[in-house]
C-alpha cells in the first residue's frame, strides 16, 4: 500500500535510531506480530513480560508505515462525539470506553518515564471549539455528557476564549489530561523495551503467505523462510485491511504540515491541542522542538494519486487556516505529508477475531486517537493471548453490539 508521501519530519528527530536484522532462517514463537509500527510496537512491549516467546516482524524499517505520519495528538475524545457513542451503544459501554482511553493516557505516561528513549511526552490540555454557531448546540450536548461522567472539562463562552487567545469563537469545551509524543520515538522505545526482555525484531521481513491449522500458524516470508506460532497478531495499521478487509473499516485521505520553528508561543495558552466541530476539520499541536503540526482537510479518498495531487493546495491551505487562528506567529511549512487515515463507522476501534483466521488477532486501531485505541487494545490482547479474564474484549470484537435504532 502508498501509505504516505511528502517530505516527512519525525525521521529527522531520531537520525541514529536503532535498526534491526531481516529474518534470515526459519523459526518458532509463541506469539507473532506482524507489524513495528505503534501497534505493534505496543503489543509487544505489553506481551515481553508475560513469559511467552515474542517475534515482531514489519516488511520496512521499524516505525516507517503508519506511524512515521502520525501527528500524536494524545487525547481520549474523538471524531465521534462521546454523546454519539452514547445514542449508539448506550451509556455504560460509551463510558468504559471514555475511562479506557484516559487510562491508556496515564499508561502511555507511565511507558515515557519507563523507557531509555526520551519520547517527548507532554500532558496538554485540549480546545475543542464550534466552527460555526450552528454547532454550539451539539457542543453543548457533548459538554453536559461529559460532565455526567465527572469528565475534566469547562465550558469557554466567546469572551472566554478571547480572553486566552488571539481569536473568537462562538464556544469552545477546554478539556484536561490529554498530551502529545513523538511517536517515532515512542515506537522505538517500546521495541527496544521489548527486545532487552528477550522479543526477537526483523525488519524488511515481509509476510507473503500463511498456513492456518487448528493449533498453530506458520507464517512465511517473501525472501523463503517459515515462522511458525501458537497466536498471530496483525498489527499492520491500514495494511491489515490487506490481510483481512474489515466492512466497519474505511480509508480516506489526509494531510499534515510541520513548520519552521517558532520563538514566541505566548499567545498561544498553554500551547494546548486545538481541533474544532467542523468535518472535515483542523486540528494543530506544537512539537518538543518548538514548531507546528497542523493537520487535517481529510479527503474521502482511498487512491494515492488523487491524495497526492491535492497535496500542495493543502499544504497552503492548513497554513492559512493557522494563520486565521494565530496571526502573530508567522510559519511556513518546512515539512508535509499526504497520507491515508483509517477510520470506523462506528467511531470506536476493533479486535479482529474470524473463524477463516483461526489463531489470529487483527487490530485495527482506526480513528482519531490511534496511540490511545493501541494502548487500549495492546492490553486487552496481552491478557487474551494469555488467557487472563477482560471484560473489555467484547467491547472492541468486530461483532460488538450496537443498539437498536428507532
Amino acid at each position: 500500500m502508498d501509505l504516505q508521501t511528502g517530505k516527512l519530519y519525525w525521521p529527522t528527530t531520531f537520525p541514529d535510531a536503532p535498526s534491526y536484522p531481516p529474518l534470515d532462517e526459519d523459526i518458532q514463537c509463541d506469539v507473532l506480530i506482524v507489524g513495528a509500527g505503534g501497534s505493534g510496537a505496543l503489543c509487544a512491549y505489553y506481551l515481553c513480560e508475560t513469559g511467552l516467546d515474542v517475534v515482531v516482524v514489519d516488511k520496512r524499517k521499524a516505525g516507517y508505515g503508519s506511524t512515521i505520519t502520525n501527528t500524536a495528538l494524545i487525547q481520549c475524545l474523538g471524531d465521534k462525539m462521546f454523546f454519539e457513542l452514547v445514542n449508539s451503544f448506550g451509556e455504560t459501554y460509551a463510558a468504559r470506553h471514555l475511562t479506557l482511553c484516559r487510562q491508556a493516557i496515564d499508561e502511555l505516561e507511565r511507558a515515557a518515564n519507563q523507557l531509555h528513549i526520551d519520547v517527548q511526552f507532554q500532558r496538554r490540555d485540549s480546545l475543542y471549539y464550534a466552527s460555526v454557531a450552528e454547532d454550539v448546540a451539539k457542543l453543548k450536548k457533548e459538554y453536559e455528557a461529559l460532565k455526567k461522567q465527572s469528565y475534566p472539562v469547562v465550558w469557554l463562552d466567546r469572551k472566554q476564549i478571547r480572553s486566552h487567545y488571539p481569536f473568537e469563537k462562538h464556544a469552545a469545551l477546554y478539556t484536561m489530561g490529554d498530551g502529545e509524543l513523538n511517536p517515532y520515538k515512542l515506537t522505538i522505545g517500546l521495541l527496544e523495551y521489548a527486545k532487552q526482555r528477550g522479543v526477537r525484531i526483523f525488519e524488511e521481513t515481509e509476510i507473503n503467505g500463511k498456513k492456518l491449522e487448528q493449533h498453530m500458524a506458520t507464517c512465511y516470508t517473501k525472501n523463503g523462510y517459515s515462522i511458525q506460532a501458537r497466536k498471530v497478531i496483525f498489527a499492520a495499521g491500514y495494511e491489515t485491511l490487506e490481510v483481512k478487509q474489515e466492512k466497519k473499516a474505511l480509508l480516506v485521505s489526509s494531510y499534515a504540515v510541520v513548520t519552521n520553528r517558532v520563538e514566541d508561543f505566548s499567545s498561544w495558552y498553554k500551547r494546548t491541542l486545538i481541533w474544532e466541530t467542523a468535518r472535515p476539520y483542523v486540528y494543530m499541536r506544537t512539537t518538543a522542538d518548538d514548531r507546528v503540526i497542523i493537520g487535517g482537510l481529510d479527503e474521502n479518498t482511498a487512491y494515492a494519486d488523487d491524495r497526492d495531487a491535492k497535496l500542495t493546495h493543502k499544504k497552503e491551505r492548513l497554513i492559512e487556516e493557522f494563520h486565521r487562528l494565530f496571526p502573530d506567529i508567522h510559519v511556513v511549512p518546512e515539512f508535509y505529508l499526504a497520507a491515508f487515515y483509517g477510520g470506523t463507522h462506528d467511531g470506536l476501534p476493533m479486535i479482529g477475531v474470524y473463524d477463516s483466521f483461526p489463531n489470529c488477532y487483527f487490530v485495527y486501531a482506526y480513528g482519531d486517537n490511534g496511540t490511545v485505541y493501541s494502548t487500549v487494545l495492546a492490553q486487552i490482547l496481552r491478557d487474551v493471548i494469555t488467557e487472563k479474564q477482560n471484560d473489555d474484549f467484547d467491547l472492541y470484537m468486530q461483532t460488538r453490539p450496537k443498539l437498536p435504532q428507532a
